[in-house]
């Protein structure tokens, strides 16, 4: 198993959502993040003074998905999100060693 982890703009979280659910993703994990990559925060003007917001509201999504389901979720995640703008995100993948669905017991690939 694959925990397919991806930070991408919030504002793509629906189309991304529903690029998944068409591919036959049944769950996953959204958690509001902040940080920066290579925009290095923005900077706005708020009443004549300009600021800098270092920290940039990102959305995470986290996936559990079989071996070789990995590769084509990372590719409908990458497809759904792009944008060609600078902070479109990053996506990655790591081993997942064991999964309990704790209602009922079950583990490995019937507990996701």
């Amino acid at each position: 198993m694959r925990l397919v982890t991806a930070i991408v703009q919030p504002t793509m979280l629906t189309t991304i959502s529903v690029a998944l659910a068409q591919h036959g993703v049944a769950g996953m994990t959204v958690t509001e993040c902040a940080g920066y990559a290579r925009q290095r925060g923005q900077r706005e003007i708020y009443r004549g003074t300009e600021y800098t917001i270092d920290f940039l509201t990102k959305a995470r999504l986290e996936i559990v998905v079989a071996d070789e389901e990995a590769g084509p979720v990372i590719d409908v995640i990458v497809e759904a999100a792009r944008t060609g703008a600078v902070g479109d995100g990053k996506v990655w993948s790591a081993p997942i060693e064991e999964v309990v669905r704790i209602r009922t017991g079950e583990r490995g690939l019937a507990a996701v």
